[in-house]
């Protein structure tokens, strides 16, 4: 199953993504994990050792070179499209337990977004992770799908959309929505996160009628703690972690 998780900046999708990837891992399925916001730390987040020594790979200039034949940076510069990336993800993910987790950094964007070495290898090694890869792919997406092009998109099992209650939330959620449908990937779900009381719950089903919610998170402490502590939020007893578990025993049935 390869699963891709998006949401406004703050609502909390790294941490879901985290205790999703940890209840597959207890469940002893093999996941690999990516990294796709170059403002998220989900290494940090599943309990990795020293997260924060991991390099992304757009920041591996030599790779970047040596798999594109130019050098990063380089717009405008002829390179390869569709450079060697099958063996990336067994060479260079950090390792917990059943997982894998590869960040993919960001890519330095002009008015149009950016054709270059960088942009192309992470392009293919998220082509080949969702189309060849057989395990459990979970990625932590951007508020946009910008790493998911028309092919690779139409492979996703599941895009999730983690919404919290208010409207810059819900406008995120519309806009990955639409965004999503322009290259083919109609399958989305909505998770209601920090979830205060039912009215936050009716609120979100008010203003988002017509989407599939997956399941509603409660405004956990304890998560906030974990996050304050540098904890894995798997690692807490939380309301939000039972939930995600029976969310995952869903998939597993």
């Amino acid at each position: 199953m390869k699963v891709a998780i998006s949401g406004k900046g703050g609502v909390g999708k790294t941490t879901f993504a985290a205790l999703m990837i940890r209840a597959f891992n207890e469940n002893n399925k093999k996941v690999l994990a990516i990294d796709a916001d170059p403002d998220a730390n989900l290494a940090s987040a599943v309990g990795i050792t020293d997260a924060a020594s991991i390099t992304p790979i757009s920041e591996m200039k030599n790779l970047v070179y040596e798999r594109t034949e130019a050098k990063p940076g380089a717009v405008g510069a002829f390179f390869k499209l569709n450079p060697k990336v099958d063996d990336l993800p067994d060479a260079l993910s950090a390792k917990f337990e059943n997982i894998k987790l590869m960040r993919l950094g960001g890519v330095p964007k002009g008015g149009g977004g950016c054709i270059c070495p960088e942009s192309a290898l992470l392009r293919a090694l998220i082509t080949h992770i969702v189309l060849s890869r057989d395990e459990m792919v979970i990625m932590d997406m951007e508020a946009g799908i910008e790493h998911l092009g028309r092919a690779t998109a139409k492979s996703v099992d599941r895009l999730m959309v983690v919404v919290e209650p208010g409207r810059r939330s819900i406008d995120t959620a519309t806009h990955i929505r639409s965004l999503a449908g322009e290259i083919g990937l109609d399958a989305i779900s909505l998770v209601g996160n920090k979830i205060r009381s039912k009215k936050d719950e009716d609120y979100l089903k008010t203003y988002l009628p017509d989407f599939d919610f997956l399941g509603f998170l409660p405004y956990d402490d304890p998560l906030i703690e974990a996050d304050l502590n540098g904890i894995s939020p798997y690692d807490v007893a939380s309301e939000s972690k039972k939930k995600v578990i029976e969310m995952v025993k869903r998939f597993n049935d």
